[in-house]
């Protein structure tokens, strides 16, 4: 070869290199149990169209972003009439000219095949497939790699790919069960470096730069779950400043898997190679004109989704309106009450509000601003934010030893591990505890959110305690934020929230996903306790936030389950507060109960099916959490007062007219919104595409390496997102998948300032991944798309493609 090829087949090798390492950029991360929290689990692709992305995956993956089109047309209608399909619509295809029995199955075009994959379809059927094979031993090797706690040896860089290919190549048994005498041969020629694999896969396989990045994300998709979990753990390494390698590692793994099937199949058959030589040239040639293929296929159900949307976006644009056009008498309030903006606190504020006109409620992030991590030692340490950002502050009790006891993280009757298929490995061992649960159950708190209640902790900055001068500018900057710098009540609420029940690997995805999948309980009450003190009082003073010495701060919990509000940091309230808070408890397990199938003839038998349902440890929906929530209202509670939005709204209090900088806008267009689009997508994903996106039957699931994540029966891949049960209720779906509305109460300028400089909220809507609409002072509404306001939907061209 002369040097001018040799250059050519280096620059090649390392664009596709570049090819598989996009590929690898491409999946998004999944948080382990006991720090669950939604994520879009198409984030990594936001730089794309959805629509894109959609038929990206499903030619790739052969994962679904939509319902079938019978969904539609014989669920929604009357709903969505016929003129809700003109906006999204510019074809003849309407409602009316679509088939009832539509599946859009029959037409679907043909999806990519590994190369597992096309040695499958000619496979014996009696035969384990390869497919099959691969995702399950490169699964129970992940599962072997990550669970072990005390080794970091996985963080470094080809460990995963060494350690493999070690394993693999002493594994005697592969070749028995697939039946391939000689395989074990092809693994032991394979380099013990990943990146000299990667090169020499991309060789022989003639991947040109456009095929090496189709592939590799095919590859990826093929265990998604496994490469969510290592996305993960390369966020957090990106928090802490540093950067991972290992999605290039199990990248490298599966190849490795796809090139021995290669050669093997080359040495015991020429003719087989031949044709799957021939298939592989003819579907590599053409990658994206099978995506194309699939963007064509599903347009007819994206003009439904969108025509199912635009209905939805109709009623709240008018219930918006008339609401704007009512004048409310303000009122000196008795009660102020903080809530997260969770679409399960707008149930109970609605039904608190309507109490008393001197009773006002208000929205914010759940973690109220409080960027800390809760330290039980240096090496045990809880996170009380958004998964979005790394802990500035640290909450450490002063008695390490007693509170690490207390908080019982490691009882394996609360952890994780205490899951269905528990019983069956424990046996008679167990028996008791389900008994003694059964028929004498207890209530589950999370005894971290107590420490903040008495006077054993401090607040740290990495080795140093916050001064009092950070706690001030900290707490006037939440106050900021809040929109609470002046007329307080004489009592302010701080409520977080929290669900509490047992035998649930996923019962922090009902948690407060701003809290990091814990409850907000210890925010709330460190946030109480700091602005009860009276030196930081003084501090805030000079900084003109006068808080009357009448005004007294006290911190709750919303039991998400039962509706209870409970004062967690000893507080006593007035019998008339207590009142308020116990008629708005009943009202809102009133309004949930037929959704759970609780029927009761008195509030107090009501009250106790509630309570009874969030101590059941076989209950496999204990609540619906976030299900069916399609809008975020950055507003004026005044705007949503009146109106009933079903708990289908995330609400963040905001007046720009109190917001000359735009620095609190700011703060909710990178954050809440961004955190509500991951939340809204998680749930749309789950609904879809629950075999890939989602983690199914939560009955069958085993815990892997104590809070990973999941295995559905003993093998497969790892389940990522939400159980069938939690987005099912065994008839019908509880979520109906919408992209995310948001409104924002402010001028056209001041949000389209913020769009035009953050790439991430740039990307969102500009590539349809949520609507972004402004509400003027008179209930007017716009949209923002294709970079112009539109005034009306009938002006807003076609979805993008």
């Amino acid at each position: 070869m002369n040097m001018q090829a040799a250059q050519h087949d280096a620059t090649l090798t390392a664009d596709v290199i570049a090819a598989f390492d996009q590929a690898c950029g491409y999946i998004a991360p999944t948080w382990p149990l006991d720090k669950m929290i939604a994520v879009n689990p198409m984030w990594e692709l936001r730089h794309l169209p959805y629509q894109q992305v959609a038929a990206r995956l499903s030619a790739l993956g052969n994962i679904k972003s939509h319902l079938p089109t019978s969904h539609y047309v014989n669920s929604s209608q009357p709903s969505i009439a016929e003129h809700h399909s003109t906006p999204a619509n510019r074809s003849n295809s309407t409602l009316t000219t679509l088939s009832s029995d539509s599946e859009g199955v029959a037409n679907a075009p043909a999806h990519w095949l590994n190369i597992s994959d096309l040695l499958d379809r000619n496979r014996d059927q009696h035969l384990m497939s390869w497919q099959e094979e691969i995702i399950h031993q490169i699964s129970q090797f992940c599962a072997d790699s990550f669970q072990n706690k005390k080794s970091t040896a996985p963080l470094t860089e080809g460990f995963l790919y060494s350690q493999w290919l070690e394993r693999t190549c002493a594994d005697l048994g592969i070749s028995v069960i697939m039946a391939a005498p000689k395989l074990r041969r092809e693994f032991a020629k394979l380099p013990s470096d990943y990146k000299e694999l990667l090169c020499l896969a991309a060789a022989e396989l003639d991947l040109t730069t456009e095929a090496a990045e189709s592939y590799g994300h095919a590859l990826l998709l093929d265990v998604n779950g496994w490469a969510s979990w290592i996305a993960y753990l390369s966020w957090q390494a990106r928090l802490e400043g540093k950067q991972s390698s290992m999605m290039r590692d199990l990248l490298a793994i599966r190849l490795a898997w796809e090139l021995v099937l290669w050669r093997y199949t080359r040495t015991r058959s020429e003719q087989d190679f031949r044709s799957l030589q021939s298939k592989w040239q003819q579907q590599t040639a053409k990658p994206a004109v099978l995506i194309e293929d699939h963007l064509s296929a599903q347009q007819e159900s994206w003009q439904l989704q969108r025509a199912a949307e635009f209905a939805f976006q109709q009623e709240l644009g008018e219930q918006l309106k008339a609401s704007a056009s009512e004048s409310i008498k303000a009122s000196t309030p008795a009660l102020q009450a903080v809530f997260c903006i969770d679409v399960r606190s707008e149930v109970i504020r609605r039904h608190l509000e309507a109490q008393d006109s001197s009773i006002q409620t208000r929205g914010f992030a759940g973690f109220f601003g409080l960027p800390i991590q809760y330290e039980i030692t240096g090496a045990l340490t809880r996170p009380q934010l958004p998964g979005l950002l790394a802990p500035v502050l640290s909450l450490r009790a002063g008695d390490a030893e007693k509170s690490s006891t207390g908080a019982g993280w490691d009882k394996t009757a609360n952890s994780p591990a205490a899951m269905f298929s528990l019983v069956e490995a424990s046996g008679p061992l167990y028996l008791w505890k389900l008994l003694r649960d059964s028929f004498f159950p207890s209530a589950h708190s999370d005894q971290v959110g107590k420490t903040a209640s008495n006077d054993l902790f401090e607040l740290y900055q990495g080795d140093a305690p916050v001064t009092l001068e950070q706690k001030v500018d900290l707490l006037a900057g939440i106050l900021h934020a809040m929109g609470l710098e002046e007329n307080f009540a004489p009592v302010v609420m701080l409520i977080g929230h929290g669900s509490e029940s047992p035998n649930n690997p996923h019962v922090a995805s009902l948690n407060c996903g701003a809290c990091g999948g814990q409850s907000g309980e210890l925010n709330s009450v460190l946030l109480a306790k700091l602005l009860s003190d009276k030196e930081i009082r003084a501090g805030l003073a000079e900084k003109g936030i006068s808080i009357p010495e009448t005004t007294r701060f006290v911190a709750a919990l919303h039991e998400t389950i039962t509706d209870t509000v409970r004062i967690t940091d000893g507080s006593e309230l007035t019998q008339q507060i207590s009142e308020w808070l116990s008629k708005a408890s009943s009202a809102c397990r009133k309004e949930r109960s037929a959704a759970l199938g609780i029927e009761s003839s008195s509030d107090q038998e009501m009250e106790k099916q509630f309570y009874k349902r969030a101590r059941d440890w076989s209950q496999v929906r204990p609540e619906w959490g976030l299900a069916n929530n399609a809008a975020f209202i950055v507003a004026p509670r005044e705007l949503t007062r009146k109106i009933d939005l079903k708990g289908r709204a995330f609400l963040h209090d905001y007046q720009w007219q109190k917001d000359q900088d735009l620095s609190v806008l700011e703060l909710i267009m990178t954050a809440p919104m961004v955190v509500t689009n991951w939340i809204n997508m998680q749930y749309n994903a789950s609904v879809v595409d629950n075999e890939r996106f989602g983690s199914g039957n939560k009955i069958l699931h085993n815990v892997v390496g104590g809070n990973i994540g999941v295995f559905e029966g003993n093998g497969g891949d790892l389940r990522i997102g939400l159980p069938m049960q939690s987005v099912h209720d065994g008839k019908k779906w509880m979520h109906t998948p919408r992209r995310l509305s948001v409104y924002i109460a402010a001028p056209q300028p001041a949000i389209q300032e913020i769009y035009q400089r953050h790439d991430v909220v740039r990307q969102l809507v500009d590539n349809d991944w949520l609507y972004l609409f402004c509400v003027d002072d008179n209930g007017n509404v716009s949209q923002l798309h294709t970079k112009q306001w539109h005034d009306n939907a009938a002006q807003i061209p076609a979805a993008s493609n």
